[in-house]
């Protein structure tokens, strides 16, 4: 007869509690364990990131801009009077020389000045000769006149001589003396008052011509603005260069001040480079710079900065030094890059499309097993072109991610395939 187990029961089921508890217990930290298991990284290509070591050295700074070669010299050509286009001998593109005609034009009312102004010239020039010859006339007669009494006065003197001798000699009486005496004097006074005269009408004279040579000279130099407006209805080009622009066509009516035409001096050109207004700041004349032409790379230097912004931006003009490349033109579209400051001992990399100029973000930055890439944060510094000045967040060494990642911007980690 079998014996009852005393106790069995209960250790039974205090095993069953034990079991149960401990299997609670494995699931809770299981459970807890999967809880604080982070999300999975996601994946990301390599071959699509772009990557770049932080460096501590020197870092140059630079700000960009795009523009345009354009001539150091355009002579811009105005209408000086009202005309009509009658003709073009030169086409934009062409070389041309000083003398070069670049257009004909046609002005009833300024060849009419022209002859005006020469009859009126040749009417003072006439009105000379005729003053010439009246004062050479009067001259004449002026000394005929002197002549004739200076000979009456010798004659008269003669006879006073003669009857004073006769007088003391007793043949004539005194009063035959006195009236000889007379005479000659009254001849005397009337040549000496001929001679006054004579010199007297020789400075008259003399202004006369000086006048009419001054009226003369007045139409003279109207002659030859006349003419030389006359010649500027053949419109030249003035300096060697290239016809730039054309602003007319035949048969149109022009104006005075109406622009004609441009031309340029394609050896002479310059850079203009169009600069963020918000990078503008620490430009300043002088500072290098560098120009693009897709043909060759031109040194120059800062030159002039336009006082006003237009839509954003404003305009640098670039001076640049030595032989242009081949195919350097007006117009042709450069980048332009302008050389700031030079940064000494400072953390630097390259920079990301979002940085900006004092301010924080966040960066992926290769964890040791180089697989992976741990998001930081960066305060940066100065920006420059291609470069980015690092404040914090960083060390030497550190290889960070520079492509953009916005799409990752909800992971803090990420691991490269």
């Amino acid at each position: 007869m079998d014996r009852p187990r005393v106790g069995y029961a209960r250790r039974k089921r205090i095993r069953q509690i034990a079991i149960a508890s401990s299997a609670a217990i494995v699931v809770g930290v299981l459970g807890w364990a999967i809880y604080r298991l982070e999300p999975a990284a996601p994946s990301v290509d390599s071959a699509v990131v772009f990557t770049d070591t932080v460096k501590r050295g020197e870092m140059l700074r630079q700000v960009r801009g795009i523009g345009t070669l354009v001539p150091e010299t355009i002579v811009v050509i105005a209408a000086s009077d009202t005309g009509r286009v009658e003709r073009r001998y030169v086409q934009p593109g062409q070389a041309v020389r000083p003398s070069t005609a670049l257009l004909e034009l046609s002005s009833p009312q300024v060849e009419q000045e022209y002859l005006d102004a020469e009859a009126q010239l040749k009417g003072a020039q006439a009105d000379l000769a005729n003053l010439q010859a009246k004062l050479e006339d009067e001259r004449l007669n002026q000394e005929s006149t002197t002549a004739e009494l200076e000979g009456q006065y010798l004659q008269s003197k003669a006879q006073y001589d003669a009857d004073f001798q006769l007088a003391g000699e007793g043949l004539i009486d005194q009063v035959t003396l006195m009236k000889s005496r007379v005479a000659m004097d009254q001849l005397a006074k009337r040549l000496k008052l001929e001679r006054a005269r004579e010199e007297a009408r020789k400075p008259s004279a003399e202004a006369q011509l000086a006048a009419q040579n001054a009226r003369i000279e007045q139409m003279d130099t109207l002659v030859a603005l006349r003419k030389e407006k006359l010649d500027e209805l053949t419109v030249r080009a003035g300096i060697l260069g290239v016809l730039q622009l054309m602003e007319v066509e035949v048969g149109q009516l022009v104006s005075p001040g109406d622009v004609l035409a441009r031309v340029s001096d394609p050896t002479r050109l310059k850079a203009e480079l169009e600069i963020p207004e918000t990078l503008v700041n620490d430009v300043a004349v002088g500072q290098r710079a560098e120009v693009d032409t897709r043909n060759g790379v031109i040194e120059g230097h800062v030159s002039r900065i336009d006082p006003g912004a237009v839509e954003g931006t404003v305009l640098v003009d670039i001076q640049l030094a030595g032989e242009l490349p081949r195919g350097a033109r007006p117009d042709l579209s450069v980048d332009g890059t302008i050389e700031l400051e030079r940064l000494e001992d400072v953390l630097h990399l390259g920079r990301p499309i979002h940085a900006q100029e004092e301010s924080a973000i966040g960066l992926f930055r290769l964890d040791e097993d180089g697989e992976h890439a741990s998001r930081v944060q960066v305060q940066v510094g100065s920006v420059s072109v291609s470069t980015i000045e690092v404040r914090a967040g960083l060390e030497a060494g550190d290889i960070v991610i520079l492509s953009d990642m916005s799409n990752w911007d909800a992971y803090e980690r990420i691991r490269l395939d």
